[in-house]
C-alpha cells in the first residue's frame, strides 16, 4: 500500500512551557485594560520542541503517513532536526538559515488552561525561502497551510493551486496579521478551512463573508470547539458533530489543535467520512493533553484502534 506524503507547512519553534498557579482573570482588571501591566509568578520552565507545522508532521508520523517539512529554521535545529528525521518526518524541503535562531514561543497556562503567548519568529521570518515546488520526488498527496511567516502563509494556496496539490488552509493565530484579502484567498479552493470558533470569528468579519458564503470558495469548514468537540460544515448546509475523545488527565493543552490537524489529515487521505476524519483528530488530540508537550505522546496502530473504539463505540474503519 502506499504511503501518502504530505507537505507540511508552517512554523517550527522551540516552546518554553510555564505554568501559572493561579487564574489571569483574577489578576486583570477590566477597567484598566488601557494601562495593561502584569506579571505572574510561574511554577517551572521547560524547553520543548514546537510549532504548528513540527507538531502536524510529528502526529502524521504516528499515524503511518509522510510528512515532508516545509518550513524555515535557523543555526540551532540540527538535534531537533535529528529527532523528527528519526520519527520519519522528511526534512529535505527545510530551509536552514545559520546566521538566525529557530523560533521561539513562551506559553503560560493558568489553571483554567487559558494561556498567554510571546513569539519571536527567528528563521520564521524567511520561510517564503521553503517551498512546495522545489520539493524532490513526486506530488504530494495533500498539504497544509498553517501558522507561518504571513509573506509564506500567502504564498503557499496559491502555490498549492498552481501544482495542483489540494490543500487544507489552518491561519491559526495568524487570523490577527492576515487581512481580509489574504485570508479570502488563502481559503480560495482549500479542501478545508480548519479553526476554532474564536478563529472563524474573526474570518468572517475580515473577509465579511457568512459561514454559507465561505463554503463557496472551500470544500468545508471544520471547527474546533475544545471540550466540545468540533463541528463539519460542508457546502449544502449539512453539519457534522464530532465529539470528544475521553481524556484520562488534562495534563497539558498546547498542541492539542496540531494533533487534531493530524489525526484528521489521516481520514482525508485515507478516503474517509468527515465524522470519522474529525474522531480520528478527537483522539488524536487526547493523547496529546494527556502529556507534557506538543510531541511527547505516542501510540501505535493497534492501541488507537482499540481507544477509538473504546472512546466512539464503533471499530476503527479498515484502512486507517
Amino acid at each position: 500500500m502506499a504511503v501518502h506524503e504530505i507537505a507540511v507547512t508552517g512554523s517550527v519553534a522551540f516552546d518554553h512551557i510555564m505554568n501559572f498557579p493561579g487564574r489571569f482573570k483574577d489578576h486583570i482588571l477590566p477597567d484598566k485594560l488601557h494601562i495593561l501591566n502584569v506579571s505572574f509568578l510561574v511554577q517551572g520552565l521547560q524547553r520543548l520542541r514546537g510549532g504548528c507545522a513540527a507538531n502536524v508532521a510529528y502526529a502524521l508520523a504516528l499515524h503511518g503517513l509522510r510528512p515532508r517539512l516545509v518550513a524555515a529554521v535557523g543555526s540551532d535545529f540540527a538535534e531537533y532536526g535529528r529527532w523528527l528525521e528519526e520519527r520519519g518526518v522528511d526534512l529535505a524541503g527545510a530551509a536552514v538559515h545559520g546566521d538566525l535562531l529557530t523560533a521561539s514561543c513562551f506559553i503560560t497556562t493558568d489553571l483554567d488552561n487559558n494561556q498567554i503567548t510571546g513569539f519571536y519568529p527567528g528563521a520564521m521570518a524567511r520561510a517564503i525561502d521553503a517551498r512546495l515546488e522545489v520539493l524532490p520526488g513526486g506530488r504530494p498527496t495533500l498539504a497544509i497551510v498553517s501558522p507561518n511567516d504571513p509573506a509564506a502563509m500567502k504564498a503557499y494556496p496559491d502555490e498549492c493551486r498552481r501544482l495542483g496539490v489540494p490543500f487544507l488552509y489552518d491561519p491559526g493565530q495568524q487570523v490577527i496579521a492576515l487581512d481580509g484579502a489574504a485570508l479570502d484567498d488563502g481559503l480560495t479552493g482549500a479542501k478545508g478551512l480548519v479553526v476554532n470558533d474564536y478563529e472563524l470569528a474573526i474570518v468572517q468579519e475580515k473577509t465579511g463573508r457568512s459561514l454559507e458564503h465561505l463554503l463557496e470558495r472551500c470544500e468545508a469548514v471544520i471547527v474546533t470547539l475544545g471540550e466540545h468537540g468540533s463541528r463539519v460544515h460542508l457546502r449544502g448546509g449539512e453539519v457534522v458533530e464530532v465529539p470528544v475523545a475521553p481524556v484520562t488527565s488534562v495534563v497539558d493543552p498546547t498542541g492539542a489543535g496540531d494533533a487534531y490537524r493530524g489525526g484528521l489529515i489521516k481520514g482525508l487521505v485515507s478516503g474517509a467520512d468527515w465524522e470519522t476524519c474529525g474522531r480520528l483528530g478527537a483522539l488524536t488530540a487526547t493523547y496529546c493533553v494527556e502529556s507534557k508537550g506538543t510531541s511527547s505522546y505516542g501510540f501505535d496502530r493497534a492501541t488507537f484502534a482499540a481507544r477509538y473504539e473504546a472512546a466512539f463505540g464503533r471499530s476503527l474503519p479498515r484502512g486507517l
